[in-house]
């Protein structure tokens, strides 16, 4: 589990991979989390606008999910890693209503309830997706990617 999350946009990828060793900070438009698995919550968004549902799929099937995240730089011994959002993701994101962002989140919650109990990160994930999503929709305007990096 990641201990902190931050969602960006960059220009491109190598921008995006500039950033690994102090993070995106200030100069990159972003929306922090903490105490979440960056791919998993990528593939479970990801997913979740391929075949909407309010059910939460079997976690086979979500570690089977394909395309999976790609790095941009993967971890090394530090654990830092920077992860390319899907175009097909940022572009269902930036265009999401209020309501499937809604009901996403409550997935989103639902499985990280099951997986880590207590221990799940005490952000309110609706907010982190409209972030994203917003950051999304500045995507498709400005032609840059999303990102994540992680520690």
């Amino acid at each position: 589990m990641a201990h902190d999350v931050v969602f960006f946009l960059a220009p491109d990828d190598e921008t995006a991979a500039s950033t690994r060793l102090r993070g995106p900070g200030a100069a990159f438009d972003s929306v922090t989390c903490r105490f979440i698995e960056p791919d998993s919550a990528i593939a479970e968004w990801d997913m979740y606008f391929e075949a909407p549902s309010a059910e939460v799929p079997p976690l086979e099937q979500l570690h089977a999910w394909r395309p999976w995240p790609e790095w941009v730089t993967a971890p090394l011994n530090d654990g830092v890693e920077v992860l390319a959002l899907p175009e097909r993701l940022t572009r269902a994101l930036g265009e999401a209503s209020s309501a499937r962002l809604e009901e996403l989140a409550d997935r989103w919650g639902t499985r990280l309830r099951a997986e880590d109990g207590d221990d799940m990160t005490d952000d309110d994930l609706l907010a982190v997706l409209r972030g994203v999503a917003r950051l999304a929709a500045s995507a498709a305007r400005t032609g840059g990617s999303l990102y994540s990096w992680s520690f």
